[in-house]
């Protein structure tokens, strides 16, 4: 079959590799229909070291299933799935919690043996806990809604979750990427009174406010600092979400967040050192949270929203490649001259 594996900074190939077989009897295969380039991707792309072996890339699909496991329980041959970003088991302590991207048995696709989503199919571990069916008769223009809820709406979702986004707050998106759009969206579903989405692209900030955002700040650093602080009458935002993942965006988190306020981060940080001390967090009584979202917690409940028409969040996609194409993808997405490709195998 043919699969995607990075080599190294910009060296995306598109190769024959063996078909998935299962190797537990928890296991499933899937055949895939869709996928996507997460902005997450781009971060190898742009520093991974050169490398013989390779890596397999690619977690956010449907798929229907091929083939399932002895012990794989609610799942059959020729159901129509969709896959969080990382698998689990959906029993184990964590996961009953809601953290299921902590699961004491689950994984990341693309490390450990296991194969990434653009590809021709995948093999899922875990898959009575990972993978969840929808209609197979499923409207075919919904599908793309259905795959941003393996990951990047569900992520901006869980941000606006993490940050306890209530009726009535100002709530302040930081990145105009699909993820800091589709925290709009969260955001705007729960109430939030004023949404600042901070972003300099028009054509993304513009989908921001069909999504919700009522007000939109281009600057950055210190003048986007002061620009949201005017638009709140000094008080900052009640809640920051943090959708980038970089010091100047958590910076900039810091320095709007109001008094007791709540910044929550969904991307992933490039760094490993942020201050937290009286200057940024202390001072204000400020809480922090965020990581990777547990998308599995609430995909059962986004799905009715999908079908139903409620959200639309599959707008986030501006751009189609086929899977042989799939380097085309990267670079659309790099040069920012798409917000968020999807993949066609």
């Amino acid at each position: 079959m043919r699969a995607t594996v990075m080599y190294g900074a910009g060296d995306v190939r598109v190769e024959n590799v063996p078909d998935p077989v299962l190797v537990e009897p928890t296991d499933a295969v899937v055949r895939v229909t869709l996928a996507c380039v997460c902005g997450s991707d781009l971060h190898p792309y742009r520093s991974m070291p050169a490398s013989q072996d390779g890596a397999p890339m690619g977690h956010e699909f449907l798929g229907v299933v091929e083939e399932v496991g002895s012990e794989v329980t609610g799942l059959a041959v020729g159901d129509l799935v969709i896959s969080p970003f990382a698998y689990s088991d959906n029993t184990c302590p964590f996961c009953r919690e809601g953290f299921q991207t902590a699961c004491q048995h689950g994984g990341w696709y693309g490390a450990g043996g296991v194969g990434g989503a653009q590809a021709e199919k995948i093999r899922v571990p875990q898959a009575s806990g990972t993978l969840v069916p929808v209609p197979s008769d499923v409207d075919e223009a919904l599908l793309p809604s259905l795959l941003t809820l393996s990951d990047v709406y569900l992520t901006g979702y869980h941000a606006a979750f993490m940050g306890k986004v209530s009726p009535g707050e100002t709530v302040t998106v930081i990145g105009d990427g699909a993820v800091g759009l589709s925290a709009v969206l969260a955001a705007h579903q729960m109430g939030a009174d004023k949404i600042i989405l901070m972003g300099r692209h028009a054509a993304r900030t513009d989908l921001g406010k069909k999504f919700g955002a009522t007000d939109v700040v281009a600057e950055r650093g210190a003048d986007g600092v002061a620009q949201v602080l005017e638009l709140t009458g000094g008080e900052g935002s009640h809640v920051v979400l943090e959708a980038v993942g970089h010091m100047p965006a958590y910076e900039q988190a810091y320095g709007i967040v109001r008094p007791g306020g709540v910044i929550s981060r969904v991307g992933v940080p490039q760094y490993e050192d942020a201050p937290v001390g009286f200057g940024s967090l202390f001072g204000k009584n400020a809480t922090l949270n965020g990581g990777p979202a547990p998308v599995r917690a609430y995909i059962e409940a986004a799905i009715p929203q999908v079908l139903s028409g409620e959200i639309d969040p599959g707008q986030v996609f501006d751009a189609e490649v086929s899977l042989d194409d799939v380097a085309e993808g990267y670079r659309l997405m790099d040069s920012r001259e798409a917000l968020k490709v999807l993949v066609r195998p």
